[in-house]
This record gives structure tokens, C-alpha cells and sequence, in this order.
């Protein structure tokens, strides 16, 4: 059996701008392509972009569930840091700058430091280190 690649992430929204601006002014990503409708970021390994639901229901010959209402988490991407320590500073300075304050950074019995984070389209994402053993 053949394992594809995912080389990609693109997450869907009614606000495309406020979405990027998020991921640059709060995460830190970089925008390398901006089309209105469609958001790229500089990324190694997979690539991260945001789509407005309108683009992919044109895209998809007006597929139906790019036209309705969200319910609930649709995505969560998980962000890894080096050290414990990196995650509670980081956690600090992403609702400082405006991300949702889910839950703050703690040890978790699976060997973790984790906080989590909301964005401005409601999906929340975790911020993590593997503990030092």
C-alpha cells in the first residue's frame, strides 16, 4: 500500500484577513503568498495556509459544507518547543497578543508540558514540550 505525503495544511475561514493576521502578528509566521481569498505562510516541513470556505465551495463546483455553519473544534495544530520553559513564555506572549486563553501550560501525565490556545475562528491548538526524562 502506498502512504501519501501530507504536504500540506490549509485551514478554512469567514475571515481570511483576520486569520492571517493572527498567525503572523501572534504566532509568528510569515506570509509569502496573499491572494485575499488565500493565505500562505513560510513554513519548513508542511505547508500552512488559510482558505476562505467562499474560494472552496467555487473550487468544488459549490460542494455544500463549505456553505454551512461551523460547529464546534474543526482543527487543532499542535505547535512543539524545545523546553518546558519555552512553552509557558510562548503560551504568555500569545494572549498577551491577543490569542484565546484556553488552558494554561502544565505537566501532563502523558510526559508533557502543555497549554491551549484559541484562534480568532474558534479552533483551539496546543503549545507543548516533551518533559526532560
Amino acid at each position: 500500500m502506498k502512504i501519501v505525503k501530507l504536504e500540506g495544511i490549509t485551514l478554512l475561514a469567514d475571515d481570511v484577513a483576520r486569520l492571517a493576521r493572527f498567525y503572523e502578528d501572534v504566532l509568528g509566521f510569515t506570509i509569502v503568498v496573499d491572494e485575499g481569498h488565500y493565505v500562505e505562510f513560510s513554513n519548513s516541513g508542511v505547508r500552512l495556509a488559510i482558505c476562505s470556505k467562499s474560494l472552496m465551495a467555487d473550487n468544488t463546483n459549490g460542494y455544500s459544507s463549505f456553505g454551512e455553519s461551523r460547529k464546534g473544534q474543526a482543527v487543532e495544530l499542535n505547535f512543539q518547543c524545545d523546553t518546558p520553559e519555552q512553552v509557558y513564555a510562548l503560551y504568555d506572549e500569545f494572549v498577551t497578543k491577543g490569542a484565546i486563553d484556553v488552558t494554561a501550560p502544565q505537566v501532563k501525565s502523558w510526559g508533557h508540558t502543555a497549554g491551549f490556545f484559541g484562534d480568532p475562528e474558534g479552533n483551539v491548538h496546543s503549545i507543548f514540550a516533551v518533559n526532560p526524562a
